[in-house]
């Protein structure tokens, strides 16, 4: 059944407005509209399009989106899916990054937000447990993992780990050429991360956006390990109570959570600069899609390719097991009355993990009870 653009940039701008959950809610809310009730492909076809993006680096609920709308539309359908889809997640951010500007650092509003960081790591562990029981495969891949997360604990670029871990996947997993292998590893070790800017420009923050979007495996919480250790720890553009908040505030609002990139933007230079990390952040899913559809479903028959995908997955959930243990430490480090450690922020995580596995409460109703429970506790 054809689709006018007007029909596209509803269904997938509706989607954007109420597709909390994260990807696997937006991909059921997907077909429930593309498929059950507009019946604009045959549920086959969507099955492929949902393989096809986990060979890819983006965001997968995104680019199922900017696919849909390509298969559906064309070039046209391509870019209003992707944009209507994205669109409302990145205003709301948009709006909370001003407020959060103006009136995050009243006293009053602190015990809210500390209250809501054990349950940002609880929500990460969470992705963590789920993407850690589908990538690692086999023994090899667990040795990968460790060495990801040995080069990044030993001060490796993020960046540069996740791509090592793939190239040491490409070769043990898929017989690639050792000498090939030894040149790229050769390669990436010398390549250094830019100089660290006391005031970023915006072509920078747009650059750093633009190479997270075009790396990005896993899951859109691996952008936090990138964060952590780019903005935080080596650029310093970013605190870590900021991005704790930043992504908090990704949980709260619906569409992709990558959305959180408009938040820090904001943060750093303002408007332009939520303009221009969104954009940054985004493109690449969309340059992706667009040169990639056609060969796609040839990569994962490839043993080479097969065995840099898998090597990926693995490194970028060996990124998040560093990330939560360094944002659990700074979380839980804090004093709270006589104990010397954040004695309530271990509750919540505690509280907020049962909840979440044995209830399975969604996590921007969890954010919620975080913060009020914050206002009490803090």
């Amino acid at each position: 059944m054809s689709a006018s653009l007007k029909e596209i940039a509803l269904v997938f701008g509706k989607l954007g407005v109420v597709g909390f959950g994260g990807p696997a809610a937006h991909i059921g809310m997907m077909e429930d509209e593309v498929i059950n009730r507009k019946q604009w492909l045959d549920r086959g076809h969507f099955l492929d399009l949902v393989g096809a993006t986990n060979l890819i680096p983006g965001p997968n609920s995104t680019e199922i989106a900017i696919m849909l709308g390509y298969v559906i539309r064309g070039y046209p359908g391509l870019i209003i899916a992707g944009v209507s889809f994205i669109f409302p997640a990145v205003l709301i951010t948009g709006i909370l990054a001003f407020i959060y500007q103006n009136f995050g650092s009243l006293p009053e509003i602190n015990p809210l937000l500390t209250g809501i960081k054990p349950i940002v790591i609880t929500i990460i562990i969470n992705a963590l447990w789920k993407l850690g029981k589908k990538a690692l495969k086999s023994w090899q891949l667990v040795i990968i993992g460790l060495i990801v997360v040995g080069l990044v604990v030993w001060g490796v670029n993020e960046i540069i780990a996740l791509l090592l871990g793939g190239i040491i996947g490409m070769f043990w997993l898929g017989r690639f050429s050792g000498t090939l292998f030894s040149s790229a590893m050769i390669f990436l070790l010398n390549t250094n991360p830019s100089t660290p800017a006391d005031s970023p420009k915006l072509w920078q923050l747009g650059l750093f956006f633009l190479k997270i979007g075009s790396v990005l495996f896993g899951s859109g919480y691996v952008l936090v390990a990138f964060l952590e250790g780019e903005l935080v720890n080596n650029y310093q553009w970013l605190t870590q109570q900021q991005l704790l908040d930043a992504i908090a505030i990704g949980q709260l609002t619906p569409g992709p959570v990558l959305s959180t990139a408009t938040f820090i933007g904001y943060i750093i230079l303002g408007v332009p600069g939520a303009i221009v990390a969104t954009v940054g952040i985004f493109l690449p899913s969309f340059i992706l899609v667009l040169l990639l559809k056609p060969i796609i479903p040839k990569l994962r028959n490839s043993r080479l390719t097969s065995g840099f995908l898998d090597a990926v997955n693995v490194s970028a959930v060996a990124l998040m097991v560093v990330v939560i243990y360094r944002l659990g430490i700074a979380t839980l480090s804090e004093p709270w009355g006589n104990f010397s450690f954040n004695l309530p922020g271990l509750g919540l995580i505690i509280l907020s993990g049962f909840l979440l596995l044995r209830y399975k409460v969604s996590t921007p109703i969890l954010v919620l009870m975080g913060g009020l429970l914050g206002i009490f506790i803090y």
